[in-house]
């Protein structure tokens, strides 16, 4: 008789709290709707998802703190929570806390305010915490598309419009074919190891052997499509556009934090930094480069400010790059500090966005910006502040975030990609304070923008502020009562996990 294997379930109670809210969720809209009035439903739901959240979010920062490191099965690892997971999961909860709060007076603009939204909101979430909590190569996979297939729904969940339908099918039919990609790489690597579990797969992986750099290859490729990294990028723009605005946020900052996150746990306990060293980093290199020209040049051309960002999103993952090319541990402390510091910027940009929405269409074209200043001074003030963070201009975080990663590629010797970086850093500040030029230079045009900020938008337009602000500022030694802050120490304890 085969014994059963001795499983620690408190390993997957992360996870299980968005798997379970979403189950509630689904159950309260049909008890809900039996309602006559149902204008306080989307709230309602929102706010049971973002309980459920912070309960991941508490039980996440639990095991951080104490260090802990959990196996689902210690005979057959699938799962582990130790500190890089905890830091990891907690930055998802956050980001996803903050999707939920944006949303609700979003969707009720649009006329799309459905419960499900919040159920497939928490499913994906589920998927990203099971992704960077994976120690196997199927957990991967199936963390991969538990996170993918409700992101394909959300993305055309506007169904009226034919554009989000398009940025759907466009999604779903590239994000299959680079699922397809990733599988197969995981499938060479199998056959040339002979394992999935990532100690295993680092034990047995030959650097030598042609086929299991191949697999490493499209692993990469793989995930390559995730980050939007060129030429691997083709769909970011059409589906950032044609998504709605609080779903191009989640995602944004959602698959970017966790497919980064899930491919540095990969690279360096999968496969281990002498083999990533002389057979990925060129690779690496090559694709920082590539995505940082490509995303920075074609953001200068664009007049829809969500394809702007969807450019900027690719240039930022470019910067991100650079700490891969890097392969250091410093290197990586500045790839997981840049992480958390990017969910608030873009975060912020794209709430500002979802608050101008009036008269169920979205307000996304420059000049739908021109004369903010006039209408809406504080969310003209709160644009400035997110464009001049994701420029890079002190002293927000988006300057420290880069001075971190950058001066961790010096220190390496990767002064030529760190010179390119500056250099396309320098190209973005045009494109970038572009959208602050229009808001306070120009007059009014057209339709004025929505009266009033919701409770929820203006909960994530403050919360993104000062974050952007103070981790800015206060990397790692706040004053007072804020000492306990230490966000680039977290990053770096977290880090030390993986070596």
């Amino acid at each position: 008789m085969i014994p059963a294997p001795a499983v620690n379930l408190s390993a997957i109670v992360p996870l299980a709290f968005p798997a379970f809210g979403a189950v509630v969720v689904l159950m309260a809209e049909v008890f809900l709707s039996k309602r006559k009035s149902d204008a306080w439903i989307g709230s309602a739901l929102a706010l049971v998802s973002v309980g459920f959240l912070a309960l991941s979010f508490i039980v996440a920062a639990q095991h951080f703190v104490t260090g802990a490191q959990i196996v689902f099965d210690p005979a057959s690892p699938m799962l582990r929570i130790d500190r890089y997971s905890s830091f990891a999961i907690a930055l998802i909860a956050v980001a996803s806390i903050l999707a939920c709060w944006l949303s609700v007076a979003y969707l009720a603009e649009l006329r799309i305010n459905h419960g499900e939204y919040y159920a497939l909101l928490l499913l994906a979430t589920t998927g990203m915490m099971l992704m960077v909590a994976a120690v196997d190569l199927i957990t991967v996979f199936l963390g991969l598309e538990l996170m993918s297939i409700p992101i394909y729904v959300l993305a055309g969940f506007q169904r009226r419009e034919l554009r989000s339908n398009e940025s759907a099918l466009k999604y779903f039919l590239i994000g299959s074919f680079a699922s397809a990609v990733l599988l197969y790489g995981m499938a060479l690597v199998y056959g040339t190891t002979g394992h999935t579990d990532f100690a295993a797969v680092r034990a047995a992986f030959d650097a030598t052997n042609p086929l299991a750099l191949v697999g490493l290859g499209f692993l990469v490729v793989g995930f390559a499509f995730k980050v939007s990294a060129v030429p691997f990028h083709q769909w970011t723009p059409d589906v950032y556009e044609g998504a709605p605005t609080s779903v191009t946020a989640y995602m944004s900052v959602g698959v970017k934090v966790t497919a980064f996150v899930a491919l540095l746990r990969l690279l360096v306990e999968a496969i281990g930094p002498a083999a990533v060293a002389p057979s990925v980093t060129s690779l690496f290199w090559g694709l920082a480069a590539l995505t940082m020209v490509v995303g920075n040049l074609m953001a200068v051309i664009q007049d829809n400010v969500k394809r702007m960002l969807a450019y900027s999103s690719i240039a930022h993952a470019g910067y991100l790059l650079i700490g891969f090319a890097t392969a250091t541990p410093e290197a990586y402390t500045a790839v997981l500090y840049y992480l958390l510091v990017y969910v608030f910027m873009n975060l912020g940009a794209f709430t500002v966005i979802v608050t101008l929405a009036h008269g169920g269409r979205d307000r996304e074209r420059f000049d739908d910006f021109a004369g903010l200043a006039r209408a809406r001074p504080g969310l003209a003030a709160l644009m400035t502040l997110f464009m001049l963070a994701l420029a890079g201009i002190p002293p927000t975080a988006g300057f420290t975030a880069k001075f971190v990663l950058f001066g961790a590629a010096v220190k390496a010797g990767n002064v030529t990609l760190t010179i390119l970086a500056v250099l396309t850093s320098l190209v973005s500040v045009y494109y970038y304070l572009r959208l602050p030029v229009v808001m306070w230079m120009r007059e009014p045009e057209g339709e004025a923008p929505r009266a009033g900020v919701s409770t929820g938008e203006l909960v994530v337009l403050a919360t993104c502020a000062v974050a952007v602000l103070f981790l800015g500022i206060f990397p790692t030694d706040a004053p007072g009562f804020l000492a306990p802050i230490r966000v680039l120490d977290w990053a770096r304890a977290s880090v030390a996990t993986l070596f």
